[in-house]
């Protein structure tokens, strides 16, 4: 899933104070969203119902055997329980963590494609409400782990809920599996930037291992996890249309909220054609560094003279003109006027010069 864990388009580097909030915020329109979009019970039957009778129609019913195997072994049932309702509420989190601490450059790629696969799993379970296998009537050959071993954890019949709160949550919501979708998204990112061989393995094992704990416990069908690989897979898609979004948000957030104190300190909107503080053009440039029209040239020479000047018939001692120069002209480029002849020949005599 390249897209997923493409590096930004630039070096800037979260922070944590603006990451937890932005998260909570998601989580909790998930859960509240999660909680509205109940359907109707016997819908939601009908729907599981049907995934059954199309997964044993491809053979690919693999919760019996499974809900048998943990509902007979209690060293596995148990053990399956408590991952189901715990390691989703750890493992996530303490992967997105070691992304924002050890990977930052790729931590919002990350963070992104986790929240675009979270909101697509909240269309499918309103669009989908799923009746879990461990809720179908009894002769459909199904027992409910979670209630089976309660007296073991914090659970009861609502599956992962703490006992007495299964109203809190939705029971229904089903399809597709999140469980396996962050899964897989922790798996993906351990394997990818994992350095150590046990991290890298951990990535390959944990999707593995939580989609064959979600269908023994009763709680997802096979095909619920094949459907929480696929939302995972399109969440990746939208990463970068969904990035480049934001920062089209945030620069014209940015344009209009500091653009009239950037004009106002900066002196107009091309950074200080207007002046600066001290009166000057901005740069520093003063009236003499420009350019002075009329005379057919772009630039004057400067005055050598520093302004001093001299009257008519005087010349700067040792400074002798040629045969070139004009007559009539005075050597500092004013007109002589009244100068005299003699003091602009070379072959006048000493006294006159």
């Amino acid at each position: 899933m390249p897209h997923a864990i493409a590096p930004p388009a630039t070096g800037h580097r979260p922070r944590w104070w603006t990451e937890l909030p932005l998260i909570a915020v998601v989580y909790a329109l998930y859960s509240v969203g999660r909680l509205l979009v109940r359907g109707d019970v016997s819908t939601a039957v009908g729907h599981g119902l049907a995934i059954l009778r199309l997964e044993q129609a491809l053979y690919l019913n693999a919760e019996h055997p499974l809900n048998r195997l943990f509902t007979s072994t209690p060293s596995l049932g148990i053990p399956a329980d408590f991952a189901y309702a715990s390691l989703h509420y750890a493992v996530t989190p303490a992967v997105l963590i070691w992304m924002f601490r050890r990977r930052s450059a790729l931590y919002r790629s990350a963070r992104v494609w986790l929240m675009n696969s979270t909101l697509l799993g909240l269309v499918g379970f309103s669009l989908l409400p799923t009746c879990p296998p461990r809720l179908l009537d009894a002769s459909h050959g199904f027992v409910d782990t979670m209630a089976q071993y309660s007296a073991y954890g914090w659970w009861g019949q609502g599956a992962s809920a703490p006992r007495g709160l299964s109203g809190m949550t939705n029971q229904y919501a089903a399809m597709p599996s999140l469980h396996v979708g962050w899964s897989l998204w922790c798996g993906v990112l351990l394997w990818r930037h994992g350095r150590h061989p046990l991290v890298r393995a951990a990535g390959i094992a944990y999707p593995l291992l939580t989609t064959v704990i979600v269908m023994g416990t009763a709680n997802h069908y096979f095909l619920d996890a094949v459907a929480g690989a696929a939302v995972m897979g399109a969440g990746a898609l939208l990463v970068k249309p969904v990035v480049r979004c934001a920062d089209r948000v945030k620069a014209w957030g940015a344009a209009r909220f500091t653009g009239p104190a950037a004009v106002l300190f900066t002196g107009g909107p091309t950074g200080g054609a207007t002046g600066g503080f001290d009166g000057r053009p901005a740069g520093g440039s003063t009236g003499a560094d420009r350019p002075v029209s009329g005379t057919g040239s772009a630039t004057t020479a400067p005055n050598v003279s520093t302004g001093c000047k001299t009257s008519p018939g005087e010349r700067i001692p040792g400074q002798r003109t040629t045969s070139a120069d004009p007559p009539g002209t005075a050597v500092d480029g004013a007109s002589a006027g009244g100068a005299d002849p003699a003091a602009t020949s070379d072959d006048a005599p000493a006294a006159a010069r």
